[in-house]
């Protein structure tokens, strides 16, 4: 899943793209054993090549907010800011690539959040890093939400939150870890 800025989601001919990043085929001749480890990281060699490099990609500055899509969906991505967290009432997902999704839970709607981010904006006290970042976030809202191709769905997450480092959850393969 790779992110781009005033990504659409309207639907395309064809068939649809692997990454939303300008892409070409290449032709690479590797080891088996490198071949097997990157099927373990997925069963497409070339997404597994795409998330094996990611932490390399990290070091790339990434605009305030911006849609990530994969396929026909899309979930906005953002740099982590505590300030969007206390002033909107939402809570960041940290990635892998150091950015965060937004989730929030049944009290809050993404027409509601787009209203708190724009009223956020008149604040003088913001910093301009933060107004970019609610801006961007609200713009994307509001062309989702008046775009004649674009559903908007609430989904869910699971989110793992441990209570302290001694409380984290322990991840446990397959059936040997039922008790």
């Amino acid at each position: 899943m790779r992110a781009r800025t005033g990504a659409s989601l309207q639907p395309r001919r064809g068939r649809p793209r692997k990454f939303s990043a300008p892409s070409r085929a290449v032709t690479v001749t590797l080891p088996e054993h490198v071949i097997a480890a990157l099927s373990r990281v997925d069963r497409d060699l070339s997404r597994a090549v795409v998330r094996v490099t990611q932490p390399q990609l990290t070091s790339e500055a990434h605009p305030a907010a911006e849609l990530a899509t994969f396929g026909r969906r899309a979930v906005i991505v953002v740099n982590p800011s505590r300030v969007l967290e206390e002033r909107t009432g939402i809570v960041l997902v940290p990635l892998p690539d150091g950015r965060a999704l937004i989730s929030f839970d049944e009290s809050m709607s993404e027409e509601r959040l787009e209203l708190t981010l724009r009223d956020a904006l008149d604040d003088q006290q913001l910093s301009k890093n933060d107004a970019d970042m609610f801006r961007s976030i609200a713009d994307l809202l509001n062309t989702a939400r008046r775009s004649h191709g674009v559903t908007i769905h609430q989904r869910n997450i699971i989110v793992l939150e441990s209570q302290s480092l001694r409380n984290r959850p322990v991840p446990r393969k397959g059936r040997a870890a039922r008790k």
